[in-house]
């Protein structure tokens, strides 16, 4: 009778410890889900007030434009996919199953993403007053591949480029991982 009541006892402790484990790995994967909404926000937020700069030039700041690319770098790349790194998710999250099977792929989205603020911020630090000409794009300009194409192949193409090209080549990358990585 003995060895009964304790094994009862024990499938009731390892039942309760399985619950607990569970309930860590639901809790963490929330967690990760919040971080990684909080730095889609920051980023979009940035991207918003680099956006407002380029619409009306006369409120270029070269340190706000320096801050928002630089919110967007260090929340792009490795970091952005690092937060996708499992398949375990939250509830609230709308991540598509697919970033796993398509991990190379993500990555490189990311990647591109963190280039293209890495462009911003050098176009910051080059123009220090006012938005100068040579940041600004050019009528008839070509503005990249469009949404599925918006990969530049070399640091030198990037490099030389106006910056509101590589802000709106930046944004078809976001369009890009949305559309293929994010369920609605």
């Amino acid at each position: 009778m003995r060895l009964t009541a304790d094994t009862s006892k024990f499938r009731l402790f390892a039942f309760m410890a399985a619950v607990l484990m569970l309930a860590a790995v639901s809790s963490a994967a929330e967690d990760v889900v919040a971080i990684r909404q909080a730095d889609m926000k920051a980023m979009a937020a940035a991207a918003k007030t680099i956006s407002g700069m380029f619409k009306d030039s006369t409120t270029y700041n070269a340190s706000e434009f320096k801050w928002a690319a630089d919110t967007i770098r260090d929340r792009s790349g490795g970091v952005l996919s690092a937060h996708f790194a499992s398949a375990a998710d939250g509830r609230q999250s709308k991540a598509g199953p697919n970033i796993l099977e398509e991990r190379d792929r993500f990555d490189r989205i990311a990647n591109d993403l963190r280039d293209y603020a890495v462009a911003l911020d050098a176009a910051a630090q080059k123009n220090p007053g006012p938005m100068t000409a040579s940041m600004r794009m050019r009528p008839g300009e070509a503005m990249g591949g469009g949404p599925f194409g918006t990969h530049v192949r070399n640091e030198h193409e990037l490099s030389t480029m106006p910056a509101e090209h590589a802000f709106h080549l930046m944004l078809q990358t976001c369009t890009t991982c949305h559309t293929r990585f994010r369920m609605e």
